[in-house]
């Protein structure tokens, strides 16, 4: 069975995905251009710093940094070696499981976090809060809580 191309661009729910997709590859290359430019963290290496600072125990494994921010866990090895680099995480033995590494924020990453939140609040607000009202963002919001489900 052939696909008819012109209506499979034509689809709604293709232009929806397409609107979805260049959104948010947008919002996220200017994120991390202009989160670096204005001294902050690149915004991977935010992404993983936020999702350290969230985790109960103040760490997490590499395997569930490479999940929490949907990336392969080789990428995420690479970009955990380079933060390290930086001083901003250290790795650290599981103490239950010796094959296990953890990730952690140092305290000089603490700081970093800090600053380049506020710069990061910033530029959302610039992006975002400038262009949507408040119903607008709760709906947003809703409308991706709930593709994210499951």
């Amino acid at each position: 069975m052939a696909i008819d191309r012109v209506a499979c661009a034509r689809d709604e729910r293709v232009q929806l995905f397409a609107l979805l997709w260049e959104t948010t590859a947008r919002l996220a290359r200017d994120l991390d251009l202009t989160m670096e430019a204005r001294g902050g963290l690149p915004l991977a290496w935010f992404e993983v710093m936020l999702r350290l600072e969230d985790a109960p125990d103040g760490h997490l494994r590499m395997s569930e940094v490479a999940e929490a921010i949907v990336h392969s866990t080789g990428g995420t090895t690479r970009l955990v070696d380079r933060m390290e680099e930086a001083g901003l995480v250290a790795r650290q033995l599981c103490p239950s499981d010796r094959r296990a590494i953890h990730v952690a924020l140092t305290d000089d990453g603490r700081e970093r976090l800090e600053q380049s939140r506020a710069i990061h609040i910033g530029i959302l607000d610039e992006r975002i809060g400038q262009r949507l009202d408040t119903a607008q963002r709760d709906q947003l919001h809703q409308l991706l809580a709930t593709l994210n489900e499951g």
